[in-house]
């Protein structure tokens, strides 16, 4: 075989490994926006924090918020500490703060 047939080979290879990728990741705009639904929307989050893969965030009124909901959404955990709510989210924390002090 030439060297082209070869690097063609590769690519076609990444190409496919790309879209596999693409095709089982979540959609993560889509999550984060459930997830501030669930946290009783924009209008009720006060301050956000990230600690290591926590996500911490400070709502005006806990009750709009559904820790269930955001245990379904794939967090580790959720704490409920006064009108904060400490949720395990692993390594999309930081995105997750990102996104969120991006709406306000």
């Amino acid at each position: 075989m030439e060297l082209y047939q070869y690097i063609i080979i590769v690519a076609v290879l990444l190409l496919i490994a790309l879209a596999v990728v693409k095709i089982n990741r979540k959609d993560l705009k889509l999550e984060f926006n459930k997830l501030v639904d669930l946290l009783g929307g924009k209008d009720n989050i006060l301050s956000t924090e990230v600690e290591m893969s926590r996500f911490k965030v400070t709502l005006k009124d806990i009750s709009k918020a559904n820790k269930d909901g955001i245990l379904k959404l794939g967090a580790k955990g959720v704490v409920e500490i006064d009108d904060q709510l400490k949720i395990i989210l692993g390594q999309d924390a930081k995105k997750i703060k990102k996104y969120i002090d991006d709406l306000k």
